[in-house]
């Protein structure tokens, strides 16, 4: 290690990890990484193909700025890696006048956001494949589309370390142990000491902090595939991303490569998994009917049997906003965990955030949703992301 130099090691090289690897060796710290998986695998919160990104924000204004923060740093990694990972294709925002749609025009007065009140009439002749019903309020966020995480969790490990950072690959971490002279992981068998720590282990991040084993609700999410009657009927020109939060709440994304259009009910079939060791990916029939009743009521372009289906794990917070910084004061350790379904389009700006952090003890980037402090006087409301 050079003179000077910070060695800070990275638990977790998903959605935040990879990012924050990424930004730390791309600021000259000596960076090691583990990851219990292959880099970019589909194990945890990142899998599933595709993430909508947005702008105009349903869970609170205040993310903008690190939304459009994030957005830049989308298209850096594009640049210096290559690879096509943000596509703004558009987004709508469907409902009626719920608390959701009022932070998304919120979010449009107060940032001057590219979007636009779309009326009923004209959003059927737009978009003929979406349902829309007669109460709706449908908003057309502009700087929306989507981001593709596999490829950007390996496009941002890659990146990494092509900048020097050592990737440990297939090695789960055992330990963590701060002491006098710094922080030690314990991994395969060895001890060894870091200046700083950034645990960003996803749904496994309870397993190596006990103190958010209260804060952090792991449950499993599913998604469903479903090809389009009519040929490129779904394609990202021709069928936006959407999110509906009434009558009902689901959300989609458009069909890519081929692979159909990806459907994911919030809530419906988010059951808790006990220990993500442990998680159960098969999709039982009563979740996959309850897919195919929505495709057969509300998108009759669409064939109702899904030719794919997925599931993978999400961290929850009681509140439904994340959790990034220092937590319980330990000036070693940096946290990002329980982004609850709503992080990935954020993942550059939080792994920035985590690198600052770790570099500087402090970031003035990140928002006060996202300050672990928060908990501090054990908020018991119910999350609904």
């Amino acid at each position: 290690m050079s003179l000077g130099k910070k060695r800070v090691a990275i638990i977790g090289l998903g959605t935040a990890g990879s990012m924050a690897a990424w930004r730390l060796a791309s600021r000259g710290a000596e960076v090691v990484g583990y990851e219990q998986f292959g880099t970019g695998h589909d194990r945890s919160a990142h899998g599933g193909e595709s993430r909508i990104f947005r702008t105009a924000y349903f869970e609170d204004p205040d993310y903008v700025p690190l939304l459009r923060t994030a957005k830049a740093m989308w298209r850096q990694l594009e640049d210096e890696t290559g690879a096509d990972l943000l596509k703004l294709a558009g987004n709508l925002m469907l409902g009626d006048n719920t608390t959701e749609m009022a932070n998304v025009s919120a979010s449009i007065e107060k940032f001057g956001i590219d979007a636009a009140l779309v009326p009923l009439n004209e959003a059927r002749n737009r978009w003929p494949n979406h349902p829309f019903h007669e109460e709706d309020v449908v908003v057309l966020d502009r700087e929306g589309g989507y981001v593709r995480p596999e490829l950007a969790v390996l496009n941002a490990s890659l990146r990494a370390k092509s900048l020097g950072a050592q990737l440990r690959t297939y090695t789960p971490v055992d330990g963590i142990e701060t002491k006098n002279d710094g922080v030690w992981v314990s991994a395969d068998g060895q001890s060894e000491r870091y200046d700083h720590v950034v645990v960003t282990a996803g749904p496994w991040a309870a397993k190596l902090l006990p103190e958010l084993a209260g804060l952090v609700d792991v449950r499993k999410a599913v998604s469903a595939w479903f090809v389009g009657k009519e040929r490129r009927a779904f394609d990202p020109g021709n069928f936006p991303c959407f999110i509906r939060t009434a009558p009902e709440e689901f959300y989609g994304l458009p069909a890519m490569d081929g692979n159909g259009l990806k459907l994911g009910l919030s809530g419906k079939v988010n059951r808790p998994v006990a220990d993500p060791d442990a998680l159960d990916r098969t999709v039982p029939l009563d979740e996959v009917r309850a897919f195919r009743e929505l495709v057969a009521e509300s998108f009759p372009s669409l064939h109702p049997d899904p030719v794919r289906v997925n599931a993978y794990m999400e961290g929850y917070t009681p509140d439904g906003h994340g959790i990034l910084g220092r937590l319980g004061g330990n000036q070693r350790l940096t946290v990002v965990a329980g982004l609850s379904g709503h992080g990935f389009k954020l993942a550059p700006a939080l792994g920035d955030i985590a690198a600052d952090y770790a570099l500087n003890g402090t970031s003035d980037k990140t928002i006060p949703l996202l300050n672990p402090d928060r908990f501090v006087t054990a908020p018991t409301s119910t999350a609904n992301p």
